[in-house]
C-alpha cells in the first residue's frame, strides 16, 4: 500500500483506484474516511465508509473505479459529500454487509498470504526475474536480479524496463507476443542467457516476464564441459546406433507439440498417459493440425521408441498395391514382383509403431484384412503361405467423421471399435488462436536455420493480422506461410505489408467497403494467386531434389523432408 502514502505520510486514494481496493484499504487502516487525489497528486475530494458501503449494497463492480463512482453520482458535490435526500443504504441488511466485510478480509488475507508466498519465491529464485505490464512498466523485480544490477527494488518498479535493464528486448516481445528463449543479452558487457515469455489473457499480450538464467554465459559453458565429461560414452553409443539406424537421427517427442493453450496441454497429457500402454490410438482433426507429429510424439514417449516409426498414407497407395505395400509380397506373388519378395510395412515396424494415415480411405476389403492383423497379431505375406507373429503398435489418423462412415456402411464398424481405444482429437487451429505466435515463433527459427538465416521477428501489426486470419490449412499453411515470408522478405522485420495477399484480403475488403460480389471475386483471385505461388514454388523444389538426387525418389524425398508417398502424390499433381 506504499502507493497510496502521500508525501505527509497520510493515506489517500487515486481516483484510478478500484472499489475493491478501497474496501481492503480501509479494512485493513480501520479509516472512515479517506482523500482522493488526481493524476497531479491534489485533493479533489474524500470518500467515506458509507459511501463506500452504499455502493457495495447498490451492488456496484468491485473493479468499478472510485472515479467512475464519482460521475455515477453527479447529484453530489463530492465523494462523500451526500445530499439530505440521498437514499439510504437499504438493499442489504447490517448483518449482510458484515458478512460481506468478513468475506473480503478473508479475501484479503489470503491474496496477501499468496503475494507473500510469491515474493519469497521470487527473491529464493538464483534466476533474476522481472515482470513487466503491457505498457513496458515493471511490476515486480527480485532480489537476485537487483543484486545484479545493483539497484534497489523501489528504483526499478514503475519505470520503464528499457530505462532499468541494459539491451532488453521485454517491450519488443510485449507487441510481439513470441516467446524468446534463450537469447544473449549483453548486460554491463557481459554475456547473459534470457528468457522472455510474454503473457496472453483473453487473445492478448498483458504483460511478459523476462528471466536471467545465469549470472553469465561462462557458467554455462562449465555445466556443458561437466555435462560432456559425463555423456562422452553416450554420445558414441548415439553415433553408432544412428551410423545403423540413419532413418532414426530426427527424434520426435512431446517437445514437438508446439503450443501454450489449455486444449494442447490436456492433448499433452493424453500422449504421456497413451504412450504408457500399447493400446491402439485413433487422432482425429482437420487436414493439416499436426497429426502425424502426434503419432511420432506417442511413438518416442513409449516402450516402442527404440523400433521403427513406419508412416502409411492409405490414400496415397492405390488400392491395387495397397494389401502388398501392408503385409508384403513373395517372390512370383504377381508379375513384375521384385526377386526374393519384400518385407510389408507390418513387417517393417515389428517392435516399433505403424501409423496409418488417412485410415477413412482405406477400402473395405482392406478394412476386414487390417482387423484380422490387428486382432490376431500376425500377417501373411501375398503369395505366402507362412503367418508371421508381429509386435506393432498401431496408430490410425483421419479427417473424416468415422462414426458417419459406420452408419453409411462406408468403413466397418468392428474396426472402428478396434481403432477408437484411445482418441486424441486435434482442433483446428482457429480454435486455439492463442498458439499461433508460439508455432510462428517456432517454425520461424526451424526454417531459418534450415537456410542458413538470420533470424526474422513479426511486427505487432503484422502478428494482429496472423491471429485473426482463420488458417484453413491449419499448421500445414502456417508453415508453408512462414516459409515463403523468410524467403520473400527482405529485412528482419516483417510488416503488415509483407503479409500474402489471401491473409491480407479480408482486412483490406473491410476497409475499403466494396460490394459482396467484388469481394467474393477478389477473395478468390488472391486465393487462386496464392495457390499458384505456392505450387510453382513446390514444384520447383521437387524438380531441383530429384535433379540433385539423379531421380532417387526416396533420397528425394528425404531432402525434402516428406514421406515417399506424398513425394509420388505430388509428382502425379504436378505432372513430374
Amino acid at each position: 500500500m506504499s502507493g497510496n502514502v502521500d508525501e505527509r505520510g497520510e493515506m489517500v486514494l487515486r481516483a484510478d483506484q478500484t472499489l475493491n481496493e478501497a474496501l481492503q484499504l480501509f479494512i485493513r487502516f480501520e479509516v472512515n474516511e479517506v482523500p482522493i487525489i488526481d493524476h497531479q497528486r491534489r485533493e479533489i475530494g474524500r470518500l467515506t465508509c458509507r459511501t463506500l458501503l452504499k455502493a457495495v449494497a447498490d451492488k456496484w463492480d468491485g473493479r468499478t473505479t472510485i472515479e467512475s463512482l464519482w460521475n455515477g453520482e453527479k447529484e453530489t458535490e463530492q465523494v462523500g459529500r451526500e445530499p439530505a435526500d440521498a437514499p439510504k443504504v437499504s438493499r442489504a441488511s447490517v448483518s449482510e454487509l458484515t458478512a460481506m466485510v468478513e468475506r473480503l478480509k478473508r479475501e484479503l488475507q489470503e491474496t496477501q498470504s499468496i503475494v507473500e508466498t510469491m515474493k519469497t519465491v521470487l527473491d529464493s529464485a538464483y534466476e533474476g526475474i522481472v515482470v513487466v505490464d503491457a505498457h513496458g512498466i515493471i511490476q515486480e523485480i527480485n532480489k537476485a536480479y537487483c543484486q545484479f544490477l545493483g539497484i534497489r527494488r523501489e528504483d526499478a518498479v514503475g519505470k520503464h524496463v528499457t530505462e532499468v535493464i541494459e539491451n532488453t528486448r521485454l517491450h519488443i516481445c510485449l507487441e510481439s507476443g513470441i516467446p524468446e528463449r534463450g537469447f544473449i543479452q549483453k548486460i554491463y558487457g557481459q554475456p547473459m542467457v534470457v528468457h522472455r515469455i510474454p503473457i496472453w489473457r483473453d487473445g492478448k499480450v498483458i504483460g511478459a516476464i523476462g528471466v536471467l538464467i545465469f549470472q553469465g554465459v561462462s557458467e554455462v559453458y562449465q555445466i556443458f564441459k561437466r555435462l560432456q565429461d559425463l555423456s562422452r560414452e553416450a554420445s558414441r553409443k548415439e553415433e553408432k546406433e544412428e551410423r545403423a539406424a540413419p532413418s532414426r537421427k530426427q527424434i520426435f517427442g512431446l517437445n514437438s507439440i508446439i503450443g501454450r493453450s489449455p486444449v494442447i496441454a490436456e492433448i499433452k497429457q493424453m500422449v504421456r498417459r497413451a504412450a504408457r500402454v500399447p493400446s491402439t490410438v485413433l487422432i482425429t482433426g482437420e487436414s493439416g493440425t499436426g497429426k502425424e507429429v502426434l503419432a511420432k510424439a506417442i511413438h518416442q514417449s513409449s516402450p516402442y521408441a527404440d523400433g521403427n516409426f513406419i508412416s502409411v498414407n492409405c490414400a496415397a497407395i492405390p488400392e491395387s498395391l495397397l494389401e502388398a505395400e501392408l503385409f508384403g509380397y513373395e517372390e512370383g506373388a504377381f508379375t513384375g514382383a521384385k526377386k526374393g519378395g519384400k518385407p510389408g510395412k507390418f513387417q517393417l515396424a515389428h517392435k516399433g509403431t505403424l501409423f496409418l494415415d488417412e485410415i477413412g480411405d482405406m477400402p473395405l476389403y482392406m478394412q476386414a484384412k487390417i482387423l484380422r492383423a490387428l486382432e490376431e497379431k500376425k500377417v501373411e505375406r501375398v503369395g505366402g503361405v507362412e503367418e508371421m507373429e508381429l509386435d506393432v503398435r498401431i496408430i490410425a489418423a483421419t479427417n473424416k467423421n468415422l462414426e458417419e462412415m459406420v452408419r453409411k456402411g462406408q468403413f466397418r464398424e468392428d474396426l472402428f471399435y478396434r481403432l477408437n481405444i484411445i482418441r486424441i482429437h486435434i482442433p483446428a487451429l482457429r480454435e486455439r488462436k492463442m498458439d499461433i505466435p508460439y508455432l510462428l515463433a517456432y517454425h520461424m527459427e526451424r526454417i531459418c536455420e534450415q537456410f542458413g538465416l538470420k533470424q526474422k521477428e513479426f511486427t505487432k501489426e503484422a502478428m494482429q493480422v496472423l491471429m485473426d486470419y482463420s488458417w484453413p490449412g491449419n499448421i500445414r499453411e502456417l508453415v508453408n506461410v512462414v516459409e515463403w515470408l523468410v524467403g520473400m522478405v527482405d529485412g528482419q522485420k516483417i510488416q503488415k505489408e509483407h503479409l500474402p495477399a489471401h491473409i491480407l484480403s479480408p482486412q483490406r475488403l473491410a476497409k475499403h467497403g466494396d460490394k459482396e460480389g467484388e469481394k467474393r471475386k477478389i477473395v478468390v483471385q488472391t486465393d487462386t494467386n496464392w495457390r499458384e505461388i505456392v505450387d510453382a514454388y513446390e514444384r520447383e523444389r521437387i524438380k531441383q531434389a530429384l535433379i540433385e538426387e539423379r531421380g532417387n525418389k526416396a533420397a528425394a524425398a528425404r531432402k525434402l523432408g516428406m514421406h515417399r508417398s506424398t513425394l509420388y502424390e505430388k509428382l502425379k499433381k504436378y505432372n513430374l
